[in-house]
């Protein structure tokens, strides 16, 4: 038997302990369980369309809850917000919305949500999911309006980001555009380990605390912090990420931690582009979970096509995190046409 098959198997009706979550042995690559009312029990769709039961699928991708309330998924774009929902019942609704309307409502997403459910009768309490791929990270990368950020590298690596790779995409070109640093200021912080983990330079804790200081009283609130070899050895950067804490930093953002990589170059890029996009991600993030309760499930589109819990979503993951779900989605019609 296939998923079709254990899903839509017949419902058995016996008599059971009230209140039994019961689990029923069917293919491994799908398990389903019921949660019913006393004195029954039962498996499969049957079941649920004749008493309503609440049907579980557990597969290879992870819990689903089918059927137990409003399933939404958006694309929060940066012109327009598209939403589908599917009811309790299975009914599809589709909502489209200018992402920006001033005046009118404060985030499309969310005005496209409670205006669906206030049309059907519902409320926050009836959402089972909502799962969202967004371009705000990739905008605020595009139109340069991340956090303001500050860069703490070993000492002797301050221009690091500026000479990159020494990649040239065009061998020839007279007229070289390079693009703008993420960073608003470098601090080249004295210390120095070895690929082997042996501390040639101890690090300097006053002078970068000194730095650091300097950079928030100049209204920086982002702190990206990536140290020579600290992919294998980060206490130095965990120690200027305390530093950086203790003055006040709201974003701090750790290379060992973001991107534990080897090349100093892309694990800097990285790091720096989480701690430029973050702020920004962050807020956003926040305002629409303020608008649902605590208990809603938010889950975000990742870079990577995977979803992710909106508290562990972050700069790092988010850049192609709209136009990810439309390759995610291109490819599940292309399965599904054959």
């Amino acid at each position: 038997e296939g998923r079709k098959g254990a899903v839509h198997q017949v419902a058995e009706v016996c008599a059971a302990r009230p209140s039994q979550h019961v689990g029923h042995s069917v293919p491994r690559r799908i398990r389903t369980s019921v949660v019913k009312p006393s004195g029954l029990r039962c498996i499969g769709n049957a079941a649920f369309r004749e008493h309503g039961f609440r049907l579980i699928a557990r597969g290879r991708r992870g819990q689903m809850d089918l059927m137990s309330g409003w399933q939404l998924w958006i694309d929060r774009g940066g012109t327009f917000t598209d939403v589908v929902a599917r009811s309790p019942s299975g009914e599809q609704v589709v909502r489209k919305l200018l992402s920006e309307a001033p005046g009118r409502y404060a985030d499309a997403a969310v005005e496209a949500v409670t205006s669906i459910l206030r049309v059907h009768g519902a409320g926050n309490g009836d959402i089972a999911a909502i799962k969202m791929g967004t371009t705000v990270a990739t905008n605020a990368l595009l139109e340069r309006k991340g956090a303001k950020v500050v860069l703490v590298v070993t000492e002797g690596f301050g221009d690091l980001l500026e000479i990159g790779t020494q990649a040239r995409p065009d061998i020839f070109a007279l007229h070289i555009v390079k693009p703008d640093l993420l960073q608003d200021r470098t601090i080249e912080a004295k210390e120095r380990v070895t690929a082997e983990g042996e501390i040639l330079v101890p690090l300097d804790e006053a002078h970068v605390r000194r730095e650091l200081a300097a950079a928030y009283a100049e209204g920086v609130r982002s702190c990206a912090i990536a140290c020579l070899h600290g992919w294998a050895h980060p206490a130095h950067e965990r120690r200027i990420a305390e530093i950086a804490l203790e003055i006040g930093f709201a974003q701090v953002s750790v290379s060992s931690e973001i991107s534990g990589l080897i090349k100093y170059v892309g694990r800097t890029d990285t790091t720096v582009a989480d701690a430029y996009l973050s702020p920004v991600l962050n807020a956003y993030v926040a305002q629409v979970a303020g608008a649902f309760d605590t208990s809603t499930r938010l889950l975000f589109m990742q870079s990577n096509g995977g979803l992710t819990e909106a508290k562990a979503f972050r700069g790092r993951d988010a850049v192609l995190s709209g136009p990810a779900g439309g390759v995610v989605a291109t490819a599940a019609a292309a399965k599904r046409a054959g």
